[in-house]
């Protein structure tokens, strides 16, 4: 029931499976038939845009009428998905994110003055540190409905947009008359113990245990379940982390996804909605994907060397051959040269990491695909030793899930943006985000996959799936952040024993971030079909994002989007609104009681934002002290 993302992603009979653990060139000596290879590929036709300097609609709903805008001749306001001729002319130097009118226009008086409240509060040390414990505490002595009320007029009411479509619909058309669009997410969290989550961190496919003979045998570490890191939620506190706990839970999550693209496209016409694989199946699936496809490119390293860029080093047929021979697999000329024809989907003569890398057919047997040699015999043998119907199955409907999904998006004409997740499952996330892309993004930019500078291989990530875009013909879309898993990365890292995934200092992880934004946007100038989302709430990386804008001459419709969090940063929001930038909003909303673990993440990026907030801080001081001294007390629309 793979439904027709299956289809879109098939492979002939004759694919090679070559999934194997390389240590070093001549760590085995693996024998491989012409029916029991190594790598995954399929055939495809390559087709590329054209270099032409017009850019995808922002508009989903009218792209089919209105596909391209000309770069240089429109801007499009997000809110209302409306054109208007404003040219982008030293637009980045007019940009100064310190006007309280421009800043909080969209607020009344009363709003300002929560603001201000929420912000105190949020600079208070022990507030913050156990407000979690407070939350729960007033809640029972003042009873759901006071306590409900208080939260409304507080923290509720100042970073979640509302519980249900009828109540976000007045913010977000407020916020779409100052040019600011919405992200939509039902941030309703289950406050699950401790131990209860440990358990079912710890929980595994029934043919692979932690201390198990095969994962027990050269197994990448990193991939493997550790109980001391098992509750994913521990030192993250600007990200939700689903637990699983059952297929049903996770159909559950489902609906919750499609309620929320559903609202999305009846409260504004080019709206976002955002979206976490690990709520969509067992989150082993993606470590144990991710394991495999991160082996693979182990095994290109070794076969093409590491110098110069990844995606110049290339392989033709005789260096296929001789490199195979170098590295122990017993292969004639005449099966590697069928295989190397297989593999070269452009029939360029020489095969390159895109020709390399592919994704496995969903319909075949899962567990066949996840194979590792053998320390003693080089024989293949499953990572996973045997999987039930029920597991495979489970496999197969995360995919499915992931499917419905996408699909429903572009029918509401709304744009699924797949967030982040720590790096052992990322690889298989991003996988299969850009398969989303390959079947959904052939018209305009549907499907948007989420890339965390603080990881090292950021660049070189962004950069191949952008290749992929480009040799597939469909449209890429990215949200670039600087991340959230940081310190849970860096500690399980040393506490595992493997490579530091994370650059090694914070100023790295900016420059990462800078230098992928840069990039990107250089190639936004010179082609169709890239979309990128800068979301950040650090005023230099924005100003810098719309100085480069300038330089390369891209129009504020040009596939550039802005992103920041409802409650935070409105300097910086609406300034790019009311300037023409498509620039959007993270709206959360679900009822009270079940978003009190997102408020009280929000508490926490606060605090650790306090630059950022004391400047909000003073400008919201500023406007309210100019509306009452004006007599607009009653200000703001």
């Amino acid at each position: 029931p793979c439904s027709n993302m299956a289809s879109s992603m098939s492979f002939p009979r004759s694919a090679l499976k070559l999934v194997s653990k390389w240590r070093t060139p001549m760590n085995f000596g693996l024998k491989l038939s012409s029916r029991r290879t190594a790598i995954v590929y399929y055939r495809s036709s390559s087709s590329k845009f054209a270099k032409k300097r017009h850019y995808c609609s922002t508009n989903a709903v009218d792209a089919t009428k209105e596909r391209c805008v000309s770069q240089g001749t429109t801007s499009r306001t997000p809110g209302t998905g409306t054109l208007s001729t404003e040219i982008h002319t030293n637009a980045s130097h007019q940009l100064e994110f310190s006007d309280p009118v421009k800043a909080f226009g969209s607020k009344t008086t009363l709003e300002l003055l929560r603001g201000l409240f929420v912000f105190n509060l949020c600079s208070i040390n022990f507030l913050v540190d156990h407000n979690k414990k407070l939350m729960d505490v007033s809640r029972k002595l003042l009873g759901s409905y006071i306590f409900s009320k208080l939260m409304r007029a507080s923290f509720y009411g100042h970073f979640v947009g509302g519980e249900h479509e009828q109540s976000l619909k007045p913010l977000m058309d407020r916020m779409a008359r100052h040019g600011v669009g919405s992200i939509l997410d039902y941030s309703v969290e289950e406050d699950l113990s401790k131990d209860y989550v440990k358990q079912q961190g710890m929980s595994t496919f029934s043919g692979l245990s932690v201390e198990g003979e095969v994962a027990s045998h050269d197994r990448d570490v990193r991939f493997r379940n550790h109980e001391k890191f098992a509750d994913r939620r521990e030192d993250v506190h600007s990200a939700r982390t689903y637990i699983y706990q059952d297929e049903a839970k996770c159909d559950d999550n489902t609906n919750i996804f499609l309620h929320c693209i559903n609202v999305a496209g009846a409260t504004s016409k080019n709206g976002f909605a955002a979206v976490k694989l690990t709520a969509l199946g067992r989150p082993q699936f993606l470590m144990q994907l991710s394991e495999v496809l991160v082996e693979i490119r182990h095994f290109y390293d070794h076969m093409t060397g590491t110098d110069g860029h990844i995606l110049k080093r290339k392989l033709d047929k005789d260096g296929f051959h001789s490199n195979l021979r170098r590295m122990g697999v017993d292969m004639d000329r005449a099966d590697s040269g069928e295989y190397f024809t297989l593999m070269d989907r452009d029939l360029s003569g020489d095969i390159d990491l895109l020709d390399w890398n592919t994704l496995m057919d969903p319909k075949t047997d899962m567990a066949s695909l996840f194979m590792v040699p053998d320390a003693e015999t080089g024989e293949l043998k499953p990572i996973i030793k045997t999987l039930t119907e029920e597991e495979n199955q489970q496999m197969k409907n995360m995919i499915h899930r992931i499917d419905i999904l996408a699909k429903r998006a572009k029918e509401k004409g709304v744009r699924l943006m797949i967030d982040a997740e720590q790096s052992y499952f990322q690889p298989a996330i991003s996988r299969l985000v850009v398969e989303l892309m390959k079947k959904y993004n052939r018209e305009y930019p549907v499907i948007f996959n989420t890339y965390q500078c603080y990881l090292k291989e950021a660049y070189n990530n962004i950069f191949l799936d952008v290749e992929v875009a480009r040799r597939e013909g469909f449209h890429f879309g990215a949200k670039i952040v600087r991340g959230a898993y940081m310190e849970q990365e860096r500690k399980r890292a040393e506490e595992v024993g493997y490579a530091d995934p994370v650059c090694e200092t914070y100023p790295a992880t900016c420059e990462m971030f800078d230098e992928c934004i840069d990039k990107l946007l250089k190639r936004i100038s010179d082609e169709e079909g890239i979309n990128v989302m800068v979301a950040t709430h650090n005023e230099s990386s924005v100003k810098r994002t719309v100085n480069k804008m300038a330089e390369l001459q891209i129009q504020p419709s040009a596939g550039v989007y802005f992103g920041q969090l409802l409650g935070m940063c409105d300097q910086v929001t609406f300034s790019l609104g009311k300037a023409g930038y498509q620039v959007y909003k993270y709206v959360p909303f679900g009822p009270v009681d079940e978003v009190l673990p997102y408020l009280s993440r929000r508490a926490y990026e606060n605090r650790g934002m306090l630059k950022g907030v004391e400047k909000e801080k003073k400008l919201l001081w500023v406007e309210l002290k100019r509306r009452l001294a004006n007599g607009m007390a009653f200000g703001g629309n």
